[in-house]
């Protein structure tokens, strides 16, 4: 019993770890696409803005006559040495050749396509784009030679006015992938420990029920054994009694010689004279009582049951309740009815349960000798 419940605790364990894993493997991909896409969402708004205004800088200096040359250096100045781990602008004509950047090693060298993530300035990058591309780059740049601090995506480009320049917005692609991978894993972490208090709870519940549940049942058992006992001993006392019946009735002995030997019954309109030792029980139904004997024949009474029982040997007959007198030698078993009552099974069987109540099983059992 003690294996069959550990098991059953183990699959209970394994199945529920089963079905986390199922559900938590779904919401780690939703949750962190969601948190992924806001967060490059965030950046797409704040990089197009910082570029749109540094472009419209750049115009309103050139419109206000000041020269390209210190235009750029003002912008140069401005964006110099400026964190490379966030996101950041640079300046570059169409030819792709940078005019300003924060690394002034970067200043005359040319974008390369790797770096571009667009190729004119209608392009329009989405979050999910952005998104795209970082998981593209982990699929391709497995190795720590090709991962770089400073790698940077331009992914917003903005034309300046009255020139030829562009100002572009960078991304620091690897700086994102790593925030990203860090709310994967903050995610994973908060599943997991989540998920282990759950299955822990759950199978400790089940474990809690369960036993609630065999204690009840323990006690269920004990109360079937003890009714199965007093049913045995039910049925042993019956059979002792009817013997004793059968003996005194052998030895012609008269217990009481005020009963009747015999009744007068009616078989149709013939008057016909009944042993009592042939009856097997006498019932009642639709206010008609009937007499029935041992060998299945049966005839009706013009008196009730009470005045019959009245003349009747209550060593032999029994007023089981109000419907029916059973007379010992016909009864076969008795079993357990519902709560605390006694079935009879009686021998012809009867079409109605012959049914003792709780407060008559008392006296039942006294008239057993019980």
């Amino acid at each position: 019993m003690s294996m069959r419940k550990d098991k059953l605790y183990l699959l209970t364990f394994l199945s529920l770890s089963l079905v986390f894993l199922i559900i938590s493997s779904v919401a780690i991909r939703y949750f962190v696409n969601e948190a992924a896409e806001k967060v490059l969402e965030t950046q797409l708004e704040f990089s197009q803005r910082e570029a749109k205004q540094v472009a419209m800088l750049i115009g309103n200096q050139l419109e206000n006559g000041m020269s390209k040359e210190v235009s750029i250096k003002s912008i140069q100045q401005s964006i110099e040495n400026s964190n490379l781990d966030a996101g950041f602008v640079s300046v570059f004509n169409w030819s792709g050749d940078i005019v300003c950047h924060p690394d002034v090693k970067q200043l005359g060298q040319s974008i390369s396509n790797k770096e571009s993530f667009i190729s004119s300035v209608s392009d329009k990058v989405t979050s999910q784009d952005l998104y795209k591309l970082l998981q593209k780059r982990e699929d391709i740049d497995d190795t720590p030679s090709l991962k770089n601090n400073q790698d940077s995506e331009v992914i917003f480009i903005y034309p300046v006015a009255n020139s030829d320049w562009i100002v572009g917005a960078h991304a620091n692609t690897f700086k994102v992938s790593q925030q990203i991978k860090k709310i994967r894993s903050n995610f994973q972490i908060i599943l997991l420990v989540m998920g282990f208090l759950f299955i822990l709870s759950s199978v400790l519940i089940v474990r809690l029920i369960g036993s609630k549940y065999e204690k009840k049942l323990e006690i269920k058992n004990e109360k079937l054994s003890d009714e199965i006992i007093n049913l045995s001993k039910l049925n042993s006392a019956l059979d002792t009694y009817q013997q004793q019946v059968s003996d005194r009735s052998l030895l012609n002995e008269d217990v009481d010689s005020s009963t009747k030997k015999r009744i007068l019954t009616y078989v149709r309109n013939e008057l016909v004279s009944v042993s009592t030792e042939d009856i097997a029980y006498i019932y009642t139904d639709m206010g008609i009582t009937y007499v029935l004997c041992s060998d299945g024949k049966r005839s009706t009474s013009n008196s009730s049951l009470d005045e019959l029982y009245t003349n009747l040997d209550n060593t032999y007959f029994f007023r089981a309740n109000r419907q029916f007198i059973i007379a010992i030698s016909s009864i076969d078993k008795i079993v357990k009815y519902g709560n605390n009552q006694l079935k009879i099974l009686i021998n012809p069987s009867s079409e109605v349960d012959i049914i003792i109540s709780k407060n008559k099983a008392a006296e039942f059992k006294k008239w057993l000798n019980l």
